[in-house]
């Protein structure tokens, strides 16, 4: 035998011969071993079965306990729809708020859920694709029977999906019908301030997770940091009042209406900081359902196109004013320096005429006051063709449209290839060149703030900001009183309203064919205006596309009658939002002499 002890002999010899001289049975030794032998056999068996029931017993307890810790976590967690694991980067959903100069929020991020379906885990595919198309009912329901019923193993159905449908399609009970929990773009406030701010979509995703990038507006030029972490959550601040914002674009789209307007858009801007307090253009759209893209027609047949920005017009006489300015600016006038407009005014083919007869001569100010087409392209020849457009140049309207949207270089303006004469005095008074009606409010702020340019801004400011100096503050001075006149005494009449006084210029210009020439009866009319006249704190333009007054017997589509009565009527109700004070006339003191001491 192998083991030790069973090698100790039975019948040792030593104790058998012992016991035969003492007379003692020698096989009792024998049986005495045995005995021994068996009972060291049987608890070293005993020992080693209750080592193997003490391991087998703690691995069971072990085991029992792993059971019980697992089921407590179970318990203890929330439940979730079974996800779908894909390798690869994480995806980043969160993205920053934008609000306005208030605080106000522009634009959130709202939890929803996406929906998709596992084909091969689906009970009833067709009963799930007629049930799906009932609850959405842009999805074609042949279209989900076959994803359904093919060979497909993952099918995307909705991107997200309202708290309302994810309930209505939960109580379908199809098992291959998931959801998976994102982050969706909210505008909490509709189609106001819907060019400003673009849109946003989704960029990489996945079925429990959506990266979020900006389409269009500020959410796409921002779009860095508005997904930047860094940033701690901090919103994108912009320079637009909410308020002030729905009030203007209320008002312009009823007078939009009332005008029979195609367009329209208004432009509201700090002359001092150059941030823009509001922006409008109409037709608009909902950023929280962004129309597709037009495959078609001209861009400004689409509400997503942003006339402010990147429509270039030709904005006709409120060019005049910066033909009087530089010529003050120069020492070439005055105010009341006397002009010679007998016309017309003849350039080979063409002729430079006057809109009524205004004599044989006018002043500076007059000029500007009767929108004398002659005077100004006067005052232009003795400007000079390069002054002038050095002028233009610094006032910004050779530049792309300047403010922080990613459709704003796509607003550059026409220019005409050869300088001419001809196109000195036609530029004069704003034919010949197409800018964009920001590029307007921008360069009247610059007179506005005393000939120091001004750089508009969608951003908020606490401090003005400072750019060179384009005209003398004198010359500047003298164009803002021009400007008052021509609302006092001349073409802007209807800007004389009660309590606020206005400073602006009109300007119609024929609208021009795709095809070449002008139409004869559409135009572009703009008022360029200034306010609180006396010491102007905000510009406002106002430009209407197609508009035409019809209440009197005849069409009438001059700035006047048509782009005037509603920046008179948006001043009116948004200068108080702005927090300036109406000017309230003294009433005479009837009844009460006065006396001296």
């Amino acid at each position: 035998m192998s083991d030790a002890p069973l090698r100790i002999p039975l019948r040792p010899l030593a104790r058998v011969l012992d016991a035969r001289q003492k007379g003692e049975n020698p096989d009792a030794i024998e049986k005495e071993n045995l005995r021994l032998r068996h009972e060291e056999m049987r608890d070293r068996a005993r020992t080693r079965a209750e080592g193997r029931i003490l391991v087998l017993g703690a691995m069971f307890a072990l085991a029992f306990a792993t059971i019980g810790i697992k089921m407590w976590v179970v318990a203890e967690s929330e439940p979730a729809e079974p996800r779908t694991s894909i390798a690869g980067a994480q995806i980043v959903a969160q993205r920053g708020d934008i609000v306005d100069r208030h605080g106000r929020v522009l634009a959130t991020n709202l939890d929803t859920y996406s929906l998709y379906a596992h084909p091969h885990q689906m009970v009833e595919p067709v009963k799930a694709a007629k049930e799906l198309a009932r609850i959405f009912p842009d999805l074609e329901e042949d279209r989900l029977t076959k994803d359904f019923t093919g060979k497909r193993r993952f099918v995307w159905i909705r991107r997200k999906i309202s708290p309302e449908q994810r309930q209505a399609v939960h109580d379908l009970g199809e098992p291959g019908l998931l959801f998976g929990p994102r982050e969706m773009r909210l505008y909490p406030n509709g189609a106001i301030a819907a060019h400003i701010l673009g849109g946003a979509s989704y960029g990489e995703e996945g079925v429990h997770a959506a990266e979020i990038k900006g389409t269009a507006g500020v959410e796409r030029q921002f779009d860095d940091y508005l997904t930047d972490p860094a940033n701690g959550g901090k919103p994108l601040e912009l320079s637009i009042d909410l308020t002030v914002q729905a009030a203007s674009e209320k008002i312009l789209y009823g007078g939009m209406k009332l005008m029979n307007a195609k367009g329209a858009t208004s432009i509201l801007m700090d002359v001092k900081t150059g941030e823009i307090i509001s922006m409008v253009s109409l037709p608009d759209f909902d950023p929280n359902d962004r129309p597709a893209p037009p495959t078609e027609g001209h861009p400004d047949d689409s509400p997503l196109f942003n006339r402010a920005v990147q429509g270039v017009y030709e904005l006709g006489s409120t060019f005049k004013i910066f033909t009087a300015a530089q010529a003050v600016d120069l020492g070439i006038a005055k105010q009341d320096t006397m002009v010679d407009i007998r016309g017309p005014i003849r350039w080979g083919r063409h002729s430079i005429r006057d809109f009524h007869w205004y004599g044989k001569e006018l002043s500076v100010a007059d000029i500007i006051i009767k929108s004398s087409n002659i005077g100004t392209a006067r005052l232009a020849e003795q400007i000079g063709i390069e002054r002038q457009k050095q002028f233009l140049a610094d006032l910004g309207l050779f530049e792309p449209t300047p403010v922080e949207l990613i459709e704003a270089p796509s607003g550059a303006p026409l220019l005409q290839k050869q300088w001419s004469e001809l196109t000195t005095m036609t530029v004069s008074f704003g034919h010949g060149i197409s800018i964009s009606p920001l590029h307007m409010a921008a360069a009247y702020a610059t007179i506005a703030n005393d000939g120091q340019r001004v750089q508009p801004t969608l951003l908020r400011r606490t401090e003005p900001a400072n750019g060179p100096q384009v005209m003398s503050k004198p010359a500047a001075r003298e164009a803002q009183d021009m400007l008052r006149q021509v609302v006092t005494k001349g073409t802007a009449s209807f800007a004389r309203i009660d309590h606020y006084d206005i400073a602006g210029k009109t300007g119609t210009a024929d609208k021009p064919k795709p095809t070449g020439g002008y139409y004869k009866d559409k135009v572009i009319a703009t008022f360029a205006s200034m306010f609180p006249a006396h010491d102007p704190r905000y510009v406002l333009v106002v430009t209407l596309d197609e508009g035409v007054e019809t209440s009197g017997d005849e069409p009438r589509r001059t700035a006047g009658w048509t782009a005037v009565p509603i920046a008179a009527e948006m001043i009116t109700r948004v200068a108080p939002l702005l927090g300036l004070r109406p000017a309230i006339a003294q009433s005479p003191l009837a009844g009460i002499t006065l006396t001296s001491n």
